[in-house]
Parts: structure tokens; sequence; C-alpha cells
């Protein structure tokens, strides 16, 4: 999901608040929280480039089809 928020953030078809609420869920979900989550839990929802700046922080490997198919229309 990180990817698809970067592309939504950058393309401009997501907002920080969307990125903020999304990562409130994962630090709910988390057996651990990490820094990434909790730095976009907490962020300003005004701040889109400081969004963006913690989403490249998430690891893992994209998942180039479910991505696709996420941003299928968006474009």
């Amino acid at each position: 999901m990180a990817e698809y928020y970067i592309r939504g953030l950058t393309e401009g078809f997501v907002v920080a608040a969307d990125v903020i609420a999304w990562a409130d869920l994962v630090v709910v979900d988390a057996a651990k929280t990490e820094d990434w989550m909790l730095d976009i839990s907490t962020a300003n929802a005004d701040d889109r480039m400081g969004v963006l700046h913690h989403l490249h922080a998430v690891q893992g490997t994209v998942d180039e089809a479910a991505l696709a198919e996420l941003l299928a229309g968006k474009k």
C-alpha cells in the first residue's frame, strides 16, 4: 500500500489525511510498531511532502499486479 500512497500523493489522487488514516490502522493491527508507522500516524495532514517522505521508509516488496489493479482508473 505504501507504493500506492506514494503514487497517489505524487499524482494528486490521494490526500495526506488518507495516508495518515491508513497508518493509524496499520499501527493498530501491527504485532510490532515500526518508526515509519508512528511518523506517518502523527504527521500533520497539511504536510503532504512530509508524509510522502515518511512513506519512503516503508520496507517491503511491491506486488506489481496488485499495485496495477489499485491504480487502474486513477490516471
